[in-house]
């Protein structure tokens, strides 16, 4: 399958309480930096063809250095990102459509991934890809584990317990067809809307689209806190000893 993977890797890790200016996508885990074991999962997932990375300019050496040391040849452009995520994912997506009109082809399927998710496995890659191009949509997303409740109008107080049994924590990646993606960005750009998740886009402008669900574990974290690190230095060891 023709796949183009979107990896954003702009963050500077607010919530990591980070003050070094290292972006929490360099910081390592199992002695190597998280976007690594990103960049590694999409290079083995085999439905995957090229890699669009969005980040910080000043980490791009450092990743053209990793995927030349590391044999991560579909990395194929590292862009500029934007102010907010989804300006990172536009950027991204106006470098695919610049390649696209110098050869006249274009990806099947678009899938956009957090760069702080380190533990996507190769084969949920090419899952959600084949899921993508069956339906025209599909993200990944598990059961969440503790009773969600709605805030009440007066915000100091909760308002109702939502179902938990109708509740998915949605994570990435994300796949689209690739026009549907790209038209939705396109359209959201046009409008100044600005949404959390890809999907939120594709619902928005094109509701009559349905999102597949692709049920997962919870060993797809982000990387967004620092009680995160532990856990996922737990998890590289645990998926270590399994391989």
């Amino acid at each position: 399958m023709n796949t183009i993977a979107i990896i954003a890797a702009s963050g500077i890790g607010k919530r990591m309480q980070l003050n070094n200016g290292v972006s929490k996508q360099f910081l390592e885990i199992g002695g190597f930096p998280v976007v690594f074991h990103t960049l590694k999962a999409f290079q083995m997932a085999s439905s995957v063809g090229a890699i669009y990375v969005a980040t910080q300019m000043e980490n791009k050496g450092i990743l053209e250095e990793m995927a030349s040391s590391s044999g991560f040849t579909k990395l194929k452009s590292i862009v500029e990102g934007g102010k907010e995520r989804q300006d990172s994912i536009y950027n991204c997506i106006n470098a695919i459509e610049q390649e696209r009109r110098l050869t006249g082809t274009l990806a099947e399927i678009i899938l956009v991934h957090d760069g702080a998710r380190p533990f996507i496995r190769p084969e949920e890659i090419d899952e959600i890809s084949r899921l993508a191009m069956l339906h025209g949509a599909c993200v990944p997303a598990n059961r969440p584990k503790d009773t969600i409740k709605y805030i009440g109008e007066n915000p100091e107080f909760f308002g109702e317990t939502l179902d938990r049994s109708k509740l998915l924590q949605v994570q990435t990646p994300q796949g689209f067809r690739s026009g549907l993606l790209i038209q939705a960005h396109q359209q959201a750009e046009l409008e100044k809307w600005y949404a959390t998740d890809d999907s939120a886009l594709v619902e928005r402008f094109f509701p009559h689209q349905p999102v597949k669900i692709f049920e997962t574990g919870y060993h797809n974290i982000k990387i967004t806190t620092p009680e995160d690190i532990p856990v996922a230095e737990a998890i590289f060891r645990q998926i270590s000893t399994r391989s």
